[in-house]
């Protein structure tokens, strides 16, 4: 999986969203925020994480980090990020460019209340270069998303 199953997938579920192709790595929340002109928490950074046996993704601004506590109040246990060989197995995504669209394997996605505080965010769309732009309620959307509040914000 790649930019070419982001595509495949926005072309059945959302064909008005335009795939952005960088000429420079979008890979990191600095790095996507520098080419996008935009502030790091605009940045819907997607993490894949497994609380006991089940695999979770989790879309969430740029500048947030997600919280132990919140997490094990929410989903009954501590969160053990994935490496980067599971995460491609997981998601078909290399690590950079993880998003929930065009999914190896279905998943449950949670998207962290936190990006309402922007009118459209930045995830990336399958590569280490490659983007779009769209609304964070359609987001959630589109991707079958369930609202949750796991993240803290910076001080």
């Amino acid at each position: 999986m790649s930019a070419e199953s982001v595509l495949a997938w926005l072309g059945e579920h959302a064909p008005d969203l335009r795939l952005i192709d960088h000429a420079r790595s979008t890979a990191t929340v600095a790095e996507a925020a520098e080419v996008l002109g935009v502030e790091p928490g605009r940045i819907a950074k997607t993490l894949a994480f497994r609380v006991n046996e089940t695999t979770y993704l989790l879309i969430a601004r740029g500048d947030a980090r997600l919280d132990n506590a919140l997490c094990r109040a929410a989903l009954g246990g501590r969160p053990r990020m994935l490496d980067a060989e599971q995460t491609l197995a997981a998601t078909g995504h290399a690590v950079g460019g993880v998003c929930p669209f065009g999914l190896a394997n279905p998943l449950p996605i949670l998207a962290d209340r936190s990006l309402l505080a922007y009118p459209s965010v930045f995830p990336a769309a399958g590569s280490r270069t490659s983007s779009l732009e769209v609304e964070p309620e359609r987001l959630v959307m589109l991707v079958g998303a369930q609202w949750t509040e796991i993240c803290k914000l910076p001080d």
